[in-house]
């Protein structure tokens, strides 16, 4: 039996609020999908009939990359007999501001994937468990608990475990229009403040994910512009999440918050903090390697003292800082991987068009925004989670549903395609191609035909205040009778 399928304890009054509250979210169907397959996980000859990982956002496409360069650089790890000399200087203690040599690597790397032109300070540059560290890290430094960040939706479900369950803060929506391809507007950032205010809530700050995951679209300068001037205007945080920054693959190009700011002279830079991860670009999640990056000193020094519960290993930090210092290497790395990248997600969404399903134009991340209204019996959560369960009991493919991102509009799923490889793809674009032939010749609702959309037009409402309700201006295709 799995621990977390023991028993509960039976006197709660024992233990902590913090250990018996359901604030980690794991209650979630974005969760849940996973379980489903860990429990019945797909093999090519051990167990080809089950359930394929399309729930995570990993980067398995330039691994062979990392791997070659590793065997030709034996020295950057103390573990291989050309690196063990270093090995007692790197295994013993290192403080919390990290090993100088990988914080000048980072910076170097972040400016990097960013473009050229763009500079980070390595005395800066602070480490973290990874970008979930990095989150919370920065919501202890920002704010108190009751206090709130205003949020666009859809958002990354695990933010709720991030920012929410240990700080005690609270996230709060910023309602986006789909009418607008869901760009983040002045209207919308002041409507969402104000409904704050009213509620007694005291915003603290701007959370956003650019490229956004789940959407896959990167913010434009319009759009960053407004938001470093709301946010001097009310005199709160901006926190830009830009782990996925490395994955944009087409036009337009990424414009991160850094470019913003050498270009304003005038906005006040200690209200701006970024948080990233080699976990996306580089594809790995198990280094455990985030970072944040903060205008402000009083930040820095506060989440480089809470870093100590959430270091990164010193022998990471030596292989990465070999790694990443090598910038033949680090080019080749960065063009290879946008190659790839662009080719899967071109190959995966022209075959679900071919089937009818269609996905919001996107040009970054490791996922496609699928738009599956048109197989909803009812447009509600309950339809939507209706036919999650039939992607997963009969597909057997782990997709994330639109409501577990705080998607109000029901029909909406988050796909992941870069964690798994070319056969396995085909194996689910199959799966995919089957179960599309078969909703069509059952039409699912007797009398009824399912209406599929023209063309897309990438529009959707969300705010996680109201899950269960449909935005008036929302284009919801839905089944109607045979001429």
């Amino acid at each position: 039996m799995e621990f977390d399928q023991l028993p509960r304890a039976p006197n709660y009054s024992l233990l902590s609020k913090m250990a018996t509250n359901d604030g980690h979210g794991e209650n979630s169907s974005y969760f849940d999908g996973w379980k489903a397959y860990d429990s019945d996980p797909f093999h090519p000859i051990d167990n080809p009939e089950g359930v394929i990982q399309m729930g995570l956002a990993e980067n398995q496409l330039c691994l062979d990359l990392m791997q070659e360069w590793i065997k030709k650089n034996p020295k950057a790890s103390i573990c291989t007999e050309a690196g063990v000399p270093e090995f007692k200087a790197i295994a013993n203690f290192q403080d919390y501001h990290g090993l100088p040599e990988f914080r000048e690597a980072i910076a170097k790397f972040m400016g990097k994937v960013r473009g050229e032109g763009i500079n980070f300070d390595p005395a800066r540059i602070v480490m973290s468990g990874g970008a979930t560290g990095a989150a919370e890290i920065l919501a202890f430094c920002l704010a108190d608990p009751g206090e709130a960040f205003l949020v666009p939706t859809p958002y990354y479900p695990a933010f709720d475990r991030d920012l929410r369950w240990r700080t005690g803060i609270q996230l709060f929506p910023i309602h986006c229009e789909s009418t607008n391809h869901f760009k983040i507007t002045q209207s919308a950032l002041e409507s969402a403040y104000e409904k704050a205010q009213q509620a007694n809530i005291r915003v603290k700050g701007v959370l956003v994910t650019n490229p956004s995951n789940p959407l896959g679209t990167t913010l434009d300068k319009k759009t960053l512009r407004t938001l470093v001037s709301f946010i001097n205007a009310k005199r709160i945080h901006l926190i830009c999440d830009e782990i996925f920054a490395g994955t944009v693959f087409s036009e337009p190009r990424f414009v991160g918050v850094s470019e913003i700011l050498e270009e304003d002279p005038n906005c006040d830079q200690s209200l701006i903090h970024i948080t990233y991860s080699l976990s996306k670009v580089l594809g790995l999640p198990g280094f455990r390697v985030g970072v944040v990056y903060s205008y402000n000193d009083t930040v820095v020094r506060c989440a480089r003292r809470m870093s100590s519960f959430g270091l990164v290993s010193s022998q990471t930090q030596y292989l990465l800082a070999s790694m990443l210092s090598d910038d033949e290497f680090t080019t080749e790395l960065i063009a290879e991987s946008r190659r790839r990248l662009s080719k899967r997600h071109e190959i995966f969404t022209s075959r679900l068009a071919q089937e009818g399903i269609q996905c919001l134009e996107s040009n970054a991340g490791l996922f496609c925004w699928m738009n599956l209204k048109m197989l909803l019996k009812e447009s509600t959560v309950e339809g939507e989670l209706e036919l999650w369960r039939r992607i997963i009991d009969d597909m057997k493919l782990n997709v994330s549903p639109g409501s577990s991102f705080h998607c109000s509009e029901p029909g909406w799923f988050r796909v992941c395609f870069a964690n798994i490889d070319d056969e396995t793809m085909e194996v689910a674009l199959q799966r995919f191609k089957s179960f599309m032939r078969q909703a069509k010749k059952k039409r699912w609702q007797n009398g009824l035909r399912l209406s599929f959309p023209r063309r897309f037009e990438g529009m959707t409402t969300m705010t996680p205040m109201t899950p269960s309700l449909l935005s008036p201006h929302s284009p919801v295709v839905r089944a109607t009778t045979p001429a």
